[in-house]
């Protein structure tokens, strides 16, 4: 527990407001030098991560979720929430319980990072409409695609706002203006801004009225956008019903343990009371899996 509060007071290193090249990145690690025991740490978790080949993933997984901390940061992060958590269980109710907390740290930390990405992915889509119609009146008054988009990375708001700014700084470079914004659509998962990365890379080459074609695609993303916030409203109650069904089983369990602990003690200290608690986890997650099918409309 110490360590954990000793963790969370340090804190982790905040990134600067100004989009980083990675170059910048590559050269800060290679030269930062681990002074201090948690720099060792942190610099012997980021070996593990090289050698096991998980680094660039990782990376990647942060990066989509808007999540400025090395993969390195994370995994000692973890690691020291799971450790205290690991040593409570063990202390509570046994090697079992221990094992079932430590669980929940890496399990915490990859839904927190679902939910950043999935969020960070709605924000952006949100925005896209507004992204669209600034890019073709800049274009309609006479600027370049750089000029576009540096415009957009000036007057909208984040995600939109740091993913144009990291294209001005990439382009700034020298990296081609088409492949950064094709990232950028890799990055949010947005298949509206696929389009409009075509539109700029089909316009590059054959010429045409680009602000035209913007304000085309625009509707389309306009429309699409509507349509997706119908269907998430129609589909909110049946949302609502996994979250109250996936989390009553684990409440249930947790009040029990609080109020009758002898109750839960016949569980958790028997073969077959773990091979239930195994079992109704494995239902759990295929329940889970199941309404995340049923709820969820992909067009």
């Amino acid at each position: 527990l110490a360590l954990l509060l000793g963790v969370m007071a340090v804190g982790l290193p905040r990134p600067p407001q100004v989009q980083r090249t990675r170059l910048d990145v590559a050269r800060r690690e290679a030269t930062a030098a681990p002074v201090t025991a948690r720099g060792r740490v942190t610099a012997q978790a980021d070996r593990l991560l090289r050698r096991l080949g998980r680094t660039e993933a990782l990376e990647t997984a942060l990066e989509r979720a808007g999540m400025h901390r090395r993969p390195a940061d994370v995994v000692v992060l973890t690691a020291a929430i799971a450790c205290p958590l690991a040593v409570a269980g063990i202390a509570l109710s046994g090697s079992v319980a221990g094992l079932l907390l430590a669980v929940v740290a890496p399990l915490g930390a990859v839904a927190l990072v679902v939910v950043r990405r999935s969020r960070r992915q709605k924000a952006f889509a949100d925005q896209l409409d507004d992204v669209v119609q600034l890019m073709a009146s800049s274009l309609r008054a006479g600027h370049s695609v750089l000029r576009a988009v540096d415009a957009v990375s000036r007057d909208t708001d984040a995600p939109a706002a740091e993913e144009f700014s990291r294209v001005v700084n990439e382009t700034r470079v020298g990296r081609d203006v088409t492949s950064a914004l094709e990232e950028v659509a890799d990055r949010t998962g947005s298949q509206d801004f696929g389009w409009v990365v075509q539109a700029i890379a089909i316009h590059r080459e054959v010429g045409g009225n680009l602000a035209e074609v913007l304000d085309r695609v625009g509707a389309t993303v306009r429309e699409r956008s509507q349509l997706r916030r119908q269907v998430s409203s129609l589909s909110a109650e049946g949302r609502l019903s996994a979250v109250v069904l996936l989390a009553m089983p684990v409440v249930i369990l947790g009040v029990m343990a609080m109020t009758a602990p002898e109750y839960v003690a016949r569980l958790t200290g028997t073969g077959s009371g773990i091979g239930l608690i195994v079992g109704a986890g494995l239902l759990v997650l295929i329940g889970a899996l199941w309404l995340r099918i049923a709820v969820r409309v992909r067009f």
